[in-house]
């Protein structure tokens, strides 16, 4: 025998050990495609009979859209296939201005699920809360609903109104809110002062939300003086996200340098990784950072990002756990597709996904009892000063401005607590901080 013909015998048999490997996946891939083409036609034939026989006429357009928003349905609860009209609806939304309730929504178990309500919208001025079921829409079911649908459903024009029946935990029956629909303008960004503390609430992440934060911290630095300033309260608290794009820069407000965020998709090489470029706009202020179960998407990117990096203090309840990225992809003049294409990692690797975000310190939202029955109604306190022939303190002018000045502080936040417990303890812990850092 020569020897190539040897030779070839011998290739012959060490190929010959590694078809299988070869050739299998090739087949897979065949057959897999196969069974994709067999499912399309059944797709088309079960349209065309549907077409034609069923009972009365149909519209083809809404019968593909069904499908459509079925095969999204199934993946996960966001995402979503956008008409037009609804497309046009979310591009509005983002730049700050849109006509509706004021809520953010959800699916959740074939009912409509409230995420948070939008401060100073009508659905918020009716007391829906974060956490609200909405099982019908003016009498009807949403049940058999997609999330599009229910939202279109909601929709209506400015100053009609809507009956939505909610079912709440801690109620034993679903009730009815009457809510009248408005024109929801969103002011991404409110400040105000609590005595030297700059409290900055952050409503959602569009696309003014960051040159808004920008402009109330500037704000605050020119009332109070920003040698002044004990340190900021961020209110994340019913904030239901946003742009990605916002969470990113409003973390690197506060921050000076650190991983912000992190996204990973099915390919493992194209995930991103976002750092902090030099620049804190509050200089290194201490930050108290407000948290529930309302906070979600881009605020927990933000609460996240700042907690790992030990920026700030997290105070308050449990966040959602949206820890998932939708990408909008135009679909031509059809409209355009939300899909979910990553997951959002936090700097220490964390996947918030259906966990959320715990606080560093947990409050919950609680009323302070000041009449009736409360614990500390009608009491009536004594000190040295009330007993007779006490000795007196006598005190500069200065001396007694600042003790006025902490005394008023003191009664502020007293009256705050019952209204806002959660802010009312942030600005304890401020102060807090502010007294042991002027003793370092």
């Amino acid at each position: 025998m020569k020897r190539k013909t040897v030779m070839a015998l011998l290739a012959g048999v060490a190929l010959g050990a590694m078809v299988p490997m070869v050739v299998a996946p090739i087949a897979a891939q065949e057959n897999t495609a196969r069974n994709t083409y067999e499912y399309l036609d059944l797709f088309g034939d079960i349209f065309e009979r549907v077409r034609v026989a069923y009972v009365e006429d149909v519209d083809e357009q809404k019968l593909i859209e069904a499908a459509i928003n079925g095969m999204l349905a199934s993946l996960d609860p966001h995402s979503a296939y956008l008409p037009p009209d609804n497309f046009q609806d979310m591009r509005e939304q983002t730049k700050g201005e849109f006509g509706g309730l004021g809520i953010e929504v959800t699916m959740e178990n074939g009912f409509v699920k409230v995420v948070s309500p939008i401060d100073d919208t009508p659905a918020a001025n009716a007391g829906l809360e974060s956490g609200d079921f909405i099982t019908h829409i003016n009498s009807e079911s949403v049940l058999g609903l997609s999330l599009s649908d229910a939202v279109d459903k909601m929709r209506g024009p400015i100053g009609s109104e809507i009956i939505i029946t909610i079912s709440r935990a801690g109620t034993d029956e679903p009730f009815d809110v009457t809510i009248v629909r408005d024109i929801i303008k969103i002011r991404a960004v409110r400040t105000r002062i609590e005595g030297n503390v700059g409290v900055l609430r952050i409503t959602t992440f569009n696309e003014q939300t960051y040159d808004n934060l920008e402009l109330g911290i500037a704000e605050i630095k020119e009332k109070i003086g920003e040698d002044k300033i004990a340190g900021y309260i961020v209110d994340l608290r019913n904030n239901p996200g946003g742009l990605l794009s916002q969470a990113i820069a409003v973390s690197d407000a506060f921050l000076e340098t650190g991983e912000i965020v992190s996204t990973r998709g099915r390919d493992l090489e194209e995930a991103d990784r976002v750092n902090a470029r030099p620049g804190d706009l509050t200089n290194g202020k201490p930050i108290v950072v407000l948290i529930n179960e309302g906070s979600a998407s881009a605020s927990e990117i933000v609460a996240g990002a700042l907690q790992d990096q030990r920026r700030a203090i997290l105070l308050g309840a449990k966040t959602f756990g949206k820890g998932s990225v939708q990408t909008v992809m135009r679909l031509g003049d059809k409209g355009a597709m939300k899909l979910t294409t990553a997951r959002y990692f936090t700097p220490s690797g964390r996947s918030i996904q259906s966990l959320g975000i715990e606080p560093d310190i947990l409050v919950e939202e609680r009323k302070i009892a000041t009449s009736g029955d409360g614990e500390n109604a009608g009491r009536v306190t004594r000190s040295e000063a009330d007993l007779r022939g006490s000795l007196e303190n006598v005190l500069s002018d200065d001396e007694r401005k600042l003790l006025e000045e902490e005394r008023s502080r003191h009664e502020a936040t007293a009256l705050l607590r019952q209204e806002d417990f959660q802010l009312a303890y942030a600005l304890d812990l401020l102060a807090g901080l502010s007294i042991y850092n002027s003793t370092k």
